[in-house]
């Protein structure tokens, strides 16, 4: 059932994939997965049965989506956003609530991010109202259902877990003023009656998304976000797509490690400041996955990082490495690569840690030169791949970009092949 270009058609027609971005390994694993669930023999055999069964199109959609997600991914995302909404609230003389959409908004972690933010930033309940939306039913039934297990909570600090948070048998339970905060429904951004008799949002978060869409789909997705956000509103994207959406007329507002964009070049909000009920912490990312480029906020302050006391303990190192970048620490993480590079032979790893810390402070050129540096090492290291053709994608080099989309999915489907 390998390479069958149906798939990979109903997927692009059903929710704009395109499997380039994830490689066809991914899609053939999930088409197996289903073939054997519902005992099909042949390609064709389950061919016929996804095309009889409405139900079965969705279980093939949630086996190809598998959410990757946590509470405050981001962190100066959201930061940014109490800010934010603090001033927009001023703007319009508080005659409104503020409106924010978050999509998709997967198991939840995020619309709930947003509403504790907003609330942590001194916003009362009926001066904000979120949505969260998202493609898969299934996902948005566990959003509902609000209960969420350690992997949702990831990094050290972690205290607005006591706040908001009851733990249960079964995981914690989000706090029932939170969830009232939330509205959750299913959705698909290719519907061109998605949210028709809405009115526009303050604040639209749409992140790691349309680097999973050919540039055709990514156009056609930007104009739906551009149509639900305010003329006055700010769009909250992901890490890999800030230079796509500069070629489409959005501008940075210009807060670093916030991924935020308007309409118009602006300049950097000044920051509001107003008493709390509880200081918003700095929240830590989590490893990094394949294709995303999660990354938060830089810390100006280096910690100091004792250097290994052996060759043995490179491991350490890069885990340490890890450790930092994860938790937004950029010039800590930055100075431990450099350590680890005067102690030890060069490594892939480091290299595009340092690509990655580049790529997200903006220095595209130098971005380029790491991840280079570490493919030269490791030629098929699928982060490296798969952020370089992101790069070089947003800089117009889309055969470049195909090229090394196709040496993801190779190697994807030869890892694939020896683990089954």
């Amino acid at each position: 059932m390998s390479s069958d270009q149906r798939f990979f058609d109903f997927l692009k027609e059903r929710i704009g994939l395109d499997v380039a971005s994830v490689g066809e390994a991914i899609i053939e694993r999930a088409v197996r997965q289903r073939s054997l669930a519902l005992h099909a023999q042949t390609a064709d055999e389950y061919w016929q049965q996804l095309l009889a069964s409405t139900d079965e199109q969705q279980a093939l959609i949630e086996a190809v989506i598998v959410p990757e997600t946590w509470f405050f991914r981001y962190p100066e995302s959201f930061a940014t956003l109490g800010r934010l909404a603090l001033a927009r609230l001023a703007d319009i003389k508080q005659m409104r609530a503020l409106r924010i959409l978050s999509l998709p908004c997967s198991t939840g972690e995020e619309p709930y991010s947003i509403a504790m933010a907003l609330l942590d930033a001194g916003l009362a309940p009926h001066q904000f109202k979120v949505q969260g939306m998202d493609v898969s039913p299934l996902s948005v039934e566990r959003a509902r259902r609000g209960v969420y297990g350690k992997n949702s909570f990831r990094g050290q600090d972690i205290e607005f877990r006591d706040r908001y948070f009851s733990e249960q048998s079964d995981g914690y339970l989000i706090a029932e003023r939170v969830r009232e905060q939330v509205r959750l429904q299913v959705g698909n951004l290719l519907d061109p009656r998605l949210l028709a008799n809405e009115p526009t949002y303050d604040f639209v978060f749409c992140r790691n998304l349309l680097i999973y869409f050919d540039q055709p789909t990514q156009r056609q997705v930007f104009e739906v976000l551009k149509g639900l956000t305010h003329v006055d509103g700010v769009l909250f994207i992901g890490p890999a797509e800030g230079s796509l959406l500069g070629r489409l007329g959005m501008r940075s507002i210009g807060v670093p490690q916030s991924f935020a964009f308007s309409r118009h070049p602006s300049p950097a909000p000044e920051p509001v400041f107003v008493p709390m009920p509880a200081p918003i912490p700095q929240r830590s990312a989590a490893p990094i996955p394949t294709r995303p480029r999660p990354f938060s906020t830089v810390s100006a302050q280096v910690l100091p990082i004792k250097p290994p006391p052996a060759q043995s303990d490179a491991a350490d190192l890069l885990s340490q490495i890890a450790t930092l970048a994860n938790e937004g620490k950029s010039l800590e993480a930055r100075a431990a690569c450099e350590r680890y590079l005067q102690s030890h032979p060069p490594a892939a790893q480091v290299f595009y840690w340092l690509g990655l810390l580049s790529d997200v402070a903006g220095s595209a050129l130098e971005a380029q030169g790491y991840y280079r540096k570490a493919l030269y090492l490791e030629p098929q290291h699928p982060q490296a791949l798969m952020h370089l053709a992101a790069l070089l994608e947003s800089q117009g080099d889309v055969a470049g970009a195909r090229r090394l989309q196709a040496r993801a999915a190779r190697s994807e489907r030869a890892d694939s092949e020896r683990k089954s």
